[in-house]
């Protein structure tokens, strides 16, 4: 079977991707350091603990099980840590990239599809927001991301590569077998969701006097199902020798949280009681994607792309793993 190196494979989109690997027919090897990721999530191919800033032990991996790919999740991701230790995502998100490429090249794997980020455009310009809109990111975190994408670049006489700039992931794989589990989480789905499981009191609007219909940021939900189909796709393309390139992945369609709000206590059947924060610092009033480039590239068409069927699956999820205690109503 041929096998594909996943960076940060035991993380939440890493393992939903490793799960479409296999299916797709590969052999995913999950290269992660479990710092942030969960070794049970790891259950269709091998593991192996490390870290991306180990030269030794990724050419050692590298050359044992000669991937013809390497998709590159491995990343600290939280834009609020990020700004209050810029240093520790310099050093991790772009020396560990710098690293990881050096042992590609030393043993001669070309073939790397890069886990990129929305946050590169910061406010963006444009709205829906094409590949081609300026990069301003806003925390150093968007920063990392970008000089990652720059460094690809740089480097294009030594790798294929496709960075996909994915909007917010969100969902839980359909049949149950792994989902979003983050200490702290940030996102809004499993926060929603941990309010309706009666986890926590309240869910915190931050921002309610954006230039938006309601009032609150609207976002672009992808389920992390369709964005794992992406990355395998992206790995295909690469293999079938398709050039270099840089593509948003997303569904073209924005939800305000307030929306989100209003769904996720129809999905659960639980009311979401909610309290009122300040703007977080750079968070833009809209971001979504303009799709087209995936769509044509990628061939990638979304099979979840309504937030009511990804919230659905998210909770099933979590359900199943009785993390509720209001299970019995939510089902009633």
């Amino acid at each position: 079977m041929i096998s594909v190196l996943v960076t940060g494979g035991a993380g939440f989109i890493g393992s939903h991707t490793c799960k479409a690997l296999r299916k797709a027919g590969y052999f995913p090897i999950s290269y992660d350091n479990l710092s942030r990721g969960n070794a049970d999530a790891v259950r269709w191919g091998d593991l192996v603990i490390g870290d991306i800033a180990d030269p030794a032990l990724l050419r050692e991996t590298l050359m044992r099980y000669r991937p013809v790919a390497v998709v590159h999740f491995a990343a600290l991701a939280y834009v609020g840590e990020s700004h209050e230790n810029p240093g520790l995502y310099y050093r991790n998100n772009v020396a560990g990239t710098a690293t990881l490429l050096d042992a590609m090249h030393d043993c001669g794997v070309r073939d790397i599809v890069f886990s990129s980020s929305c946050a590169v455009y910061g406010v963006p310009a444009v709205v829906p927001t094409p590949e081609t809109s300026p990069l301003c990111p806003v925390s150093p975190y968007g920063e990392t991301k970008l000089a990652c994408e720059r460094m690809l670049t740089e480097r294009a006489s030594e790798f294929a590569f496709m960075a996909l700039r994915y909007f917010n992931a969100a969902g839980a794989d359909a049949e149950g077998e792994i989902g979003e589990c983050h200490v702290p989480e940030t996102h809004i789905i499993p926060l929603l969701l941990e309010v309706a499981a009666g986890g926590a009191d309240a869910f915190t609007i931050f921002g309610e006097d954006y230039p938006t219909p309601d009032g609150t940021c609207i976002r672009d939900y992808i389920h992390v199902s369709d964005l794992a189909d992406a990355h395998v796709r992206a790995v295909e393309a690469l293999l079938e020798g398709v050039k270099n390139g840089t593509i948003n992945v997303g569904t073209g369609r924005g939800w305000s949280v307030r929306q989100l709000i209003e769904i996720a206590a129809r999905v659960t059947g639980c009311h979401i009681p909610t309290r009122s924060g300040p703007r977080r610092p750079g968070d833009p009033a809209k971001l979504i994607s303009d799709p087209a480039l995936s769509r044509e590239r990628l061939r990638l068409l979304p099979r979840y792309p309504d937030v009511a069927q990804q919230i659905a699956h998210a909770w099933a999820w979590q359900c199943r793993r009785g993390r509720t205690s209001n299970v019995s109503r939510a089902f009633a």
